[in-house]
């Protein structure tokens, strides 16, 4: 059975700091592009930030460019995601996501993502 399973969630101070990992089973997706998504109360699933098959290529979304930084390790099947300066408006369930596209670029596009993590609640308090 594939898994994508998220953790590093939890409440925090405006300011703060948290890292996200998403740990993969049953199949490995080092030839795949990963990606987060965010969903916030009553709004719609949005994208955060892509990360290519190797790793040499990112994309951000412009509200978390500079601040949120996206990266792999395909030994350990493991994608993460850095979560600096920390705003109340990052509130939010956070998914990971699979590409089902090997060696594809990037995609900021929700509907392209196959396989899907059951997501991790980062609260930020101000």
């Amino acid at each position: 059975q594939v898994q994508l399973v998220e953790s590093g969630g939890g409440l925090v101070q405006a300011g703060g700091s948290l890292r996200l990992s998403c740990a993969a089973s049953g199949r490995t997706f080092s030839r795949n592009p990963m990606g987060w998504f965010r969903q916030a109360p009553g709004k719609e699933r949005e994208f955060v930030a892509a990360i290519s098959w190797s790793g040499e290529g990112t994309y951000y979304a412009d509200s978390v460019k500079g601040r949120f930084t996206i990266s792999r390790n395909n030994v350990k099947s493991t994608v993460y995601l850095q979560m600096n300066s920390l705003k109340p408006e990052d509130t939010a369930v956070y998914y990971c996501a699979a590409d089902p596209r090997e060696y594809y670029g990037l995609s900021y596009r929700a509907h392209e993502y196959d396989y899907w993590g059951q997501g991790t609640q980062v609260t930020v308090s101000s």
